[in-house]
């Protein structure tokens, strides 16, 4: 167990932990020097079961309340000291209130100093006090006097917390690994160690590990564990390091130490945010605050989802946008204090560590955030898909958020399948879920499009992949829609001919006239190749055609995607377009600065240069190449155009 000592300054609360362990947690030479405490502070007392409790000290000084939240992460038990000749005093509520927006209920109130005073006076500062817990969650915690110095009530301190640690709910030790970073310094002969308590998973001697948000890979060297030497380090433990692959300086306070599932460094987060009731005015969109995460503070706006302000005493919905990136996960515990760092505002807990932004669609984001705030993985998966949204649910983020192994993972997905059958769209950890019904309605969306289409232009080869786009409503996002319609392609319910989707029974055919035309004209066409006759040789050939007859059955074919138009002269098959359009794609693959030379087509080709130039200037004019300053570049795959 992990015992936080909190209160005002020089209310006791080194000399209290010396007076119980032994140890003196003021390390540093200034804290000697002016007898309190400037940064946390560690110790530890074995207990007879060979378990080991350790305290962190923290600082009570109103300039440096910032370190005394980076020691707050990881609290299992709070002893809060209250000297008896003062009484509860500003940083006394300040901490109280710290304390209770982090949500810890498990605690203790000592009365330090009780020596100094005669029982009215304890007695009145006991009232006090209850009065001053009255409402947060250590509402229920014993009060009891003690003394550093005579060490009158020691004993009872010692047998609270000795009861406490054996009622304690283990730590859970199912999630990745986690530990935030609030101490990195290096050691003659052993290098870089950092300190921190681990708030979820295990860690052994061995393993990799990365620094968060930076990145970096470490490796486990050698670990303490409650400051004993050990090979594995369990959640709810403080944990000393050696790790391999980092220097002291690449390690700052507020950084995470984590397995490398978990590291996705964000600078946008949602949350659910408590305003303190002892707040003046309501807290406005877009404040600047500091926000302090585990043992990081960073600099935050707030972007509120719920209503234009928040009332002192109330809670809403909030986006935390973030002067840098961060590691988060939901659940994770907060305070925000004001811009200049005096006063603590408020505080509450992370709903999603990677939400999208603010302005995309409030209301949906609302319902999405309350669909995340479900107690367990598998509810909120399955709130989640039950809000069908079109941009699915992403599978990666939602393991990271919730920080679930495989198995658990898995286990989510099972359980949400019995409420709300569910399907991926992608693969691996890009996959994004949807409900089974979302899709097929989707799908069906999409060939009623393309039906519709046909039914009304039976010549038509079909739609493009941005027209079918335009023509459906209540679509998913376009990369979605874009897997959706290849998995058609797939499974045959569409085809695809060059660039346009037809529905698996729709045939483009000409009828009459335009089709006893396009019978004489087809050979001629096949016979050139890569070098169609001119339509004026065409007409010369054959006296019995008419150019207007013609010209109208080419644009026909044209608009079901079988010939293309290359200068007032020239129509290349689909076959033969695709065929040329590769073999320029593949010259300007080779080109240094990967543009497509028209000299360079024309001697590879075997064309004269009154049909490369057009050529070309169609592939402009079809968005398949582009010209810029360095010449012309190829912006599309051919294959997606032409088919193949």
């Amino acid at each position: 167990m992990i015992v936080g000592t909190a209160g005002h300054i020089d209310h006791g609360k080194t000399s209290l932990v010396k007076a119980l362990t032994g140890i003196d947690a003021d390390r540093l030479k200034e804290e000697k020097e002016r007898g309190i405490t400037v940064d946390l502070g560690f110790a530890y007392q074995a207990q007879a079961d060979g378990q080991v409790l350790g305290f962190v000290d923290v600082p009570g000084h109103e300039k440096l309340v910032r370190n005394m939240l980076a020691g707050a992460t990881g609290m299992d038990h709070v002893m809060l000291v209250v000297a008896a000749d003062d009484g509860p005093m500003p940083q006394t509520r300040e901490h109280l209130a710290i304390l209770d927006l982090l949500g810890l209920q498990r605690g203790v109130v000592a009365v330090s100093k009780c020596d100094l005073v005669d029982a009215p006076r304890l007695q009145q500062v006991q009232q006090e006090i209850a009065g001053l817990l009255r409402g947060t969650g250590l509402e229920r915690a014993p009060v009891l006097p003690v003394s550093s110095v005579t060490g009158a009530g020691l004993d009872a301190l010692r047998a609270h917390l000795d009861q406490a640690r054996q009622a304690g709910t283990p730590q859970a030790l199912e999630g990745h690994f986690r530990l935030s970073v609030d101490r990195s310094f290096t050691l003659a002969g052993i290098g870089t160690v950092v300190t921190g308590t681990a708030v979820s998973g295990r860690v052994r001697v061995g393993d990799r590990l990365r620094l968060s948000p930076s990145g970096l890979e470490v490796r486990v060297r050698g670990l303490h564990a409650q400051n004993q030497a050990a090979e594995e380090g369990l959640a709810g433990q403080r944990l000393a390091l050696n790790l391999v692959g980092a220097e002291k300086q690449q390690v700052q306070r507020g950084h995470w130490l984590v397995h490398e599932a978990l590291h996705a460094p964000t600078q946008r987060l949602a949350a659910r945010l408590r305003l303190l009731p002892s707040e003046a005015k309501a807290l406005a969109h877009w404040t600047p605050v500091h926000l302090h995460l585990g043992a990081e503070d960073v600099n935050a706006r707030v972007a509120l989802l719920e209503g234009s302000s928040l009332q002192p005493g109330g809670h809403a919905l909030v986006q935390f946008d973030l002067d840098r990136p961060i590691g988060a996960l939901r659940g994770d515990r907060f305070i925000i204090r004001d811009q200049s760092a005096q006063r603590t505002l408020g505080g509450g807990q992370v709903v999603d560590p990677f939400a999208p932004p603010s302005r995309r669609h409030r209301s949906q984001l609302v319902e999405a955030l309350k669909a995340m705030e479900a107690p367990t993985a598998e509810q909120a998966l399955s709130a989640l898909l039950a809000l069908e949204s079109p941009y699915g649910i992403e599978r990666r983020n939602f393991a990271q958020a919730w920080n679930l192994v495989p198995a658990a993972l898995q286990a989510a997905e099972d359980a949400s399948a019995q409420r709300t059958p569910w399907t991926t769209i992608g693969e691996g950890d890009a996959a994004l879920w949807f409900t089974q019904a979302q899709i097929q309605r989707y799908q069906a969306r999409i060939t009623e499009a393309l039906g519709a289409h046909h039914r009304r232009n039976p010549d038509s080869p079909g739609l493009s992949q941005e027209q079918l786009v335009r023509q459906v409503r209540d679509k998913p996002t376009a990369a979605v829609f874009a897997q959706l319609l290849a998995g058609l392609v797939r499974d045959g319910t569409l085809r695809r001919h060059g660039a346009a989707l037809a529905l698996a029974g729709h045939e483009a055919t000409l009828q009459g006239t335009e089709k006893l035309i396009w019978e004489r004209l087809k050979p001629w066409l096949d016979e050139g190749g890569f070098l169609p006759p001119r339509l004026s040789d065409l007409l010369e050939r054959d006296r019995s055609l008419r150019k207007d007859q013609v010209l109208r059955t080419l644009q026909r074919l044209q608009r079901m995607g079988k010939v293309h138009p290359v200068g007032a002269e020239y129509w290349f098959q689909t076959e033969q377009m695709l065929a040329l359009s590769l073999r320029a794609k593949a010259l300007a693959d080779a080109d240094p600065n990967q543009r497509l030379n028209v000299r360079d087509l024309r001697e590879s080709v075997g064309v004269s240069r009154h049909l490369s130039v057009p050529l070309v200037e169609y592939f402009d004019e079809i968005g398949l190449t582009e010209r810029d300053a360095v010449g012309r570049h190829f912006k599309r795959d051919p294959r997606k155009m032409f088919g193949g």
